[in-house]
Formats: structure tokens, sequence, C-alpha cells
């Protein structure tokens, strides 16, 4: 279809001056992020482990106590006063997320006209080349380890005094924004392999700390200390592995060295290793838009001066898997990924749970990467302790309550105000446990832990939703949508859409995954007792379905429309006044603060809505808007104002969306494919009845070749209609459109 494939990669003709501008490697773990002039290169070290201690009180507020007499007074008019409703501490920010320290390969000066930097999306390798040097750099998926290796040209050294490297190499703290006070402690010792270089930073006023320790091996030349690093003269080679630990009183320094001596000192065979586990997961799935070959060659700086580029939207979301993949491990990805160069880390770097953090994995299961959503579980199922902490405190409940931020270590909801009550957030625990829901519909599965979590979710429901409206509604009470209030009415009110659609989904899903036991009835009671949504007098779908609460449109979030986008609960088929109300919502949504995950948010729900103009606007926003940075990772706001990986992760799951979309028993097809892109293809995408699918399409015709893993019949919809499709395992079905 095309005459050269897309780029599975970006490069730079110049160096990263900036650290934003740095490449990025990582394994869910580690991340390094590369920058630095021709002759001073630098390498951020990172770990999703590293949160500083702040002093913040992570207790949940004992409210429990109070919360009947907020209820009589909310439901008896008073629309302020859940604005009292804490127990007097200030706003306190999860422990702040930072850098370990920077890798500082100094060369001598000299030449440097011909250098190129790359990232390579399919093995996770940051080369760079200069002055017949080449450097590369990635985050072994096998080995947990930062590997760097560093060689000459083209020379072959006899003697120690003969041409290759020289270099200066030491682990350097000083990063922007780091703390009065961090105590920091050098090692260096060599080694027969060359040397041992270690960092240990403690925390101000804290017996935790964080120690990076790097094996240096040397092929050729001589290794000298310099402290507090080491300098090399004439080496064929250097290859550097390094680790990071936080922990608790001292680090046994000598035994994290012994342990990484153990792993090969071969860089290849590092990258084998590897490169076996990453290029695997990021394969699965491409796009391609059928871009401009010139285009596609360009680097990725001049790529992003032209925003209507196919080629930007191909390597966009490219980037964005590979950027995705990366930062999911052991957590899936904080607001900045798993990358940051400065100790002072917007919003602490934490995970925001009431959008970004969902918004970011979204494409994880559509665009097979499980390792994503293993990582979210990895997070959910680790803090599952703490959201029953938050049940009984708060609300006096069976359940759990999730927070709407954590920094991996807490699950308490502590991060809260009178602006904020985000303590009063109770859909949280379905919101973030609908990924898990997705990840087990398409790979045909039941995790046992999800299961149980959405029983304590509904348990929370069946203990918390005991008022009752005049109808005979069940009232919840309080609620809040984040981070919006009325016009007319404070932060903590009645019925926020959100609240509702979370409570029906929390119930009827845990009803489905325990069916046959007594609560599972009474949990489809409780759901069927929930009032419905509200339209407004715009029309709108209202984002609190409480009668005399005013909407308030200029706001980056759209909680209201949880039921459109993940949902599926309001949708143009089976709910299409709904649907209808949920497109004027959508409509008179404004961008208030022009933040990319609001913009990229609308984009979701327009494609669920099949309104392919307002996809392509909102994405205009970003690709217009200079929110990428020539790493192609992204800003929080326009002008590649504050480091945020929301747009970069988020980007795939619009395009996907608005291609293919799936439920359990549905398939959709071009449901929203802006005018701009006549002719692609997508590969390998995974759909929620278990089927692996290719798409390709141009102006005249549309081919879908899908892969069924299990037999079933799902409903086909098109703009030409309905059809009813029965799959069966293992067949290949291929379906042609001739008018989509």
């Amino acid at each position: 279809m095309t005459a050269s494939a897309p780029v599975h990669g970006t490069w730079e003709p110049r160096p990263a001056t900036r650290w934003e501008d740095g490449f990025l490697s990582g394994n869910g773990r580690h991340g390094a992020l590369v920058f630095g002039d021709p002759h001073a290169e630098r390498v951020v070290v990172t770990h999703h482990t590293l949160v500083r201690p702040n002093g913040r009180d992570d207790r949940p507020p004992q409210l429990a106590g109070e919360l009947p007499a907020l209820q009589d007074r909310l439901l008896a008019g008073d629309t302020t006063a859940a604005e009292d409703f804490t127990d007097g501490r200030p706003l306190q920010w999860v422990q702040p997320f930072h850098p370990a320290f920077q890798i500082r390969v100094a060369r001598p000066p000299g030449g440097g006209a011909d250098y190129r930097r790359d990232v390579d999306f399919t093995t996770g390798v940051v080369s760079t080349t200069c002055a017949g040097r080449t450097s590369r750099v990635f985050v072994s998926r096998a080995d947990d380890v930062v590997v760097q290796h560093v060689v000459v040209q083209h020379v072959v050294v006899q003697h120690v005094d003969g041409p290759g490297l020289t270099l200066d190499i030491d682990l350097d703290p000083r990063l922007p924004g780091a703390p009065a006070g961090l105590g920091v402690g050098h090692g260096a010792v060599l080694t027969p392999e060359g040397a041992l270089l270690s960092l240990r930073a403690r925390y101000p006023d804290s017996d935790r700390a964080c120690t990076g320790v790097t094996q240096v091996v040397v092929t050729g030349g001589t290794t000298t200390l310099a402290p507090p690093g080491l300098h090399i003269e004439g080496a064929r080679s250097v290859l550097l592995l390094t680790r990071v630990r936080r922990h608790h009183g001292e680090l046994d320094v000598a035994a994290e060295g012994r342990a990484l001596r153990e792993l090969p000192t071969a860089y290849d065979d590092l990258l084998d290793r590897h490169a076996a586990l990453h290029r695997t997961a990021y394969e699965r799935v491409t796009l391609d838009l059928a871009a401009d070959p010139g285009e596609r060659s360009l680097p990725g700086s001049e790529l992003l001066k032209r925003p209507h580029s196919a080629a930007l939207l191909e390597r966009l979301f490219a980037a964005g898997r590979y950027h995705l993949l990366s930062a999911s491990g052991l957590f899936p990805p904080r607001l900045s990924g798993l990358w940051t160069g400065d100790w002072n880390t917007a919003w602490s770097g934490g995970f925001t749970n009431d959008a970004n953090l969902n918004l970011q994995i979204s494409s994880a299961p559509a665009a097979a990467l499980p390792e994503v959503t293993e990582a979210h579980a990895n997070l959910v199922h680790r803090l599952l302790p703490d959201w029953r902490d938050n049940a009984r405190a708060i609300f006096g409940t069976r359940g759990v309550v999730a927070p709407a931020h954590t920094d991996g270590e807490s699950g308490h909801s502590y991060h809260f105000n009178r602006e904020y009550p985000l303590h009063l957030w109770t859909a949280g625990a379905d919101w973030l446990l609908k990924p898990l829901v997705d990840h087990d519909e398409t790979h045909g599965t039941r995790d046992p832990r999800t299961a149980a979590a959405l029983a304590e979710a509904a348990l929370f429901y069946e203990d918390f939703l005991t008022r009752t409206d005049e109808d005979g509604h069940l009232v919840v009470v309080p609620s809040y949508s984040p981070e919006n209030r009325p016009a007319n009415a404070g932060w903590g009110t009645i019925n926020a859409a959100m609240d509702l659609s979370a409570a029906r989904h929390a119930l009827r899903t845990a009803a489905a995954h325990h069916p046959g036991i007594p609560d599972a009835a009474r949990w489809h009671a409780l759901a069927d007792r929930l009032p419905p949504h509200r339209v407004n007098e715009d029309g709108a779908l209202a984002e609190w379905a409480r009668p005399g609460l005013t909407d308030s449109y200029d706001h980056r979030h759209l909680s209201h429309l949880y039921g459109v986008w993940p949902l599926d609960e309001i949708n143009p088929y089976d709910t299409p006044g709904l649907a209808t109300a949920a497109h004027r919502a959508l409509e008179l949504r404004g961008a208030e603060n022009d933040s990319a995950h609001g913009h990229l948010h609308h984009a979701l729900i327009a494609a669920r809505l099949r309104d392919a103009d307002r996809v392509a606007h909102a994405l205009g926003r970003v690709l217009e808007g200079d929110f990428f940075h020539a790493s192609l990772m992204s800003a929080h706001y326009p002008g590649r104002d504050v480091y945020n990986a929301d747009a970069a992760h988020t980007l795939p799951a619009v395009l996907i969306e608005m291609l293919v979309q799936s439920a359990p028993d549905r398939l959709v097809l071009l449901p929203a494919l802006p005018a701009a892109h006549p002719e692609g293809a997508l590969r390998g995408v995974r759909t929620r009845f278990g089927a692996e699918l290719d798409l390709t399409w141009t102006r005249e015709r549309a081919t879908a070749v899908i892969r069924p893993g299990r037999t079933r019949r799902v409903e086909l919809r098109t703009s030409s209609g309905t059809r009813s499709l029965h799959l069966v395992a293992g067949e290949d079905l291929v379906l042609t459109l001739r008018a989509w």
C-alpha cells in the first residue's frame, strides 16, 4: 500500500541540551534519560520507587462519625455543607518522585560535526555517534540494569598509550531541585574488570536513602581512580552496568557489585536477552497512515513542525506505545512516566488516579500491551489494604475507596482540601478496576484478584448507599465530580454523574464475576435503584443528576461522561437518547487551561460518539499546541510547559478508538476516522471479545481480518449498517466494506 514502512524510532542531528529533550529508555523499574553535548554525555537514572519523604501524615481522615450529619445537611439543601468535612489538615502532596543521579561520561573536546542521536523503539536502545565514537544505552527487561556501552569505531588498540577512548566517568548527584541537606557519599574502587562506583544519597531528616552502584568493565587501556570517579585512557570499549536501590539504613554496596559482576559483560549478549522481551511486546501492534516517505525520514523535531503530517501521527503512535511499555513494570506510568531530570517534579510526579493514570494506560488492552495492565494491577493490589482503611475511616463501611493521588507507597486518602475534597470521591475503585476488567475480557480470563476487588467495591456501595430521594431512588451523598463543582453549589454535592455510573458498573460487574451467590442478587437490586442520568435545560447530560445543580462547562475534566468512555453504559446503539445528550455535553465543554489530558479525553469520548470532526479538532489542539519535546515525550500545557506523559501515552488510544472499538459482544469499525487520513492500516489490535484484528482502508474500501481466539457471536457496526458475525476460534474471517 505504501512505498516505505512507518519509522519505529526517532533521531536528531543535534545534542539535547535540555533534559526534557533527552531520549528515553526504561524497563518499568529503572529509567534512563540520555542527553548532553558530544563531549559530556549524561544519563539520568531513575527508578519507580524513588520518592522523597516529605513528612506527610498519610492517615485517612477519621470522619465516619460525622458522615450522617453531613448527609442530612446536603439532602436538606445546604449546598456548602461538605466544605468543612475535613479533619483540619492542610493540603498534603504525596511524596515527590525524583531522579537518582546522572552518570557523566566526559571526553576530550574535538570533532562533533558528524553528531547524530537515535532511539530505536523496537529495542529501546538510545545511540549517540560523534567523532568516531558510539555510545549506546538501554535498560534491560531481562536483567533489570541500565546498560551503557561506549566504543571507539574502527580503531585497534595495541598499546595503552595508543589511540582509543579517553573518558572521565562519575556519578553526579547535582541535579536541579535537589533538597538542601541531602547527604551524599561517593565510593570508587578498582576491580579486575575495571572499577565499581557507588553513590549514596540520604534524604534529609530521614533514615531512608537511595544508592546507585555502577560496575565499569573496561576493555584495553588503563583505568585509574580520579575521585569521585575514574579516568580511562586508551580503551577499546567501556561497559557500564547500573542499578539503584531505595532502602532504609545502609546498603551492602559490595554485594550489589557482586550481583552486577554475575551479569554478562558482552554488550550484544545483554542486548539479546533484553530485546527478546521488549521487541516482542513492542511489535505486536503497528499503525500505517500512508505517510510521505520523505517526511518519515525527518528528525522528530522537524516533523513536529508539521502538525498535519500523517508521518507525525505515525511516529507519535509508535513513540507512545514505546514510552508506555518502557514506563510500565513495577508500576504503571507516573505523571512523568518513569523519567525526570528535576527533583521538583510537577504535582510530585505521582499517580493522579481521577483522570491521568487511566488515560495514560487506556490503549493497553487494544494495543496488545498486557505488560502495562499487569503493572497497573501491581499498583492496585499493592494498595488495596489502604483502600479498605479509607472506606472505614471516612465512610464507616466495608469495602474499598481509592484515593485520587498516590506515590505508590501509600493508598490512603490524605490529599484533600476545601477546593479539592478528593477524599469524597467514591468512584475511584471502579474507575481504577475498569482497565483490569477490560484486560480479562480481552484475554478471556478471570483474574481472581480482580473479582475479589470488585466484590469489595460492591460491598462499599452496599453499606454506603442508604439514603433515598422522594422517588425512592438511592442517593449518592456526598458526591464529587473530579475536579469540578456546580456553578451554584460547593464542591461536595449529591449524585455526580460519574458516581452514579461507577456505582452501577461496580455493582453489576461484581455480580457478573460472582454469579450464584446471594450477594450478586442484592448488588443487582441496588444498581437498579440508582437514579437515571439527568438531561439539563441545554439538552446536555448533566454533570450532577440532582435537580437544581447547575453545570460548569469550562473545565478540563470530563468525569461526567464516564458512562460513554470507557464504560459503554451510554452509546449510540443501545441508548441513543442519552448518547445525544452526552454529545451535547461534549459540545458545551470548554478546554479550561488547555491541559493535554483534557483534549485527548475529549477525543476518546468523541470517538465513542462517532464524531470524527471533534476527534480531529481535539487532536489538532495537541499537535498544533507545541506539546511535544524533541524526545517525543509530552508536556502538560502548550508550549512544552511542564514535562508530563499524558499526551504521549494517551494518543495511541485515541488513534485506535477512531479506527476500531470493541465490547464483549460488539465490534465497531472506522467509527470516527478523520477525513485527513483516508488510507492506512492498523495491525495486531486486540478486541474485548478475544480476537486479533488487522484493518486496512483506502478511499474505496476497507478490509478487516479477524482472528478469533474464542467462539462467539458479536454485532458488527459500520457506517453502512449492522450485521451479526459468528466467530469460530482458530478460523480467520475476512470482511470487506465497500461503503465505510
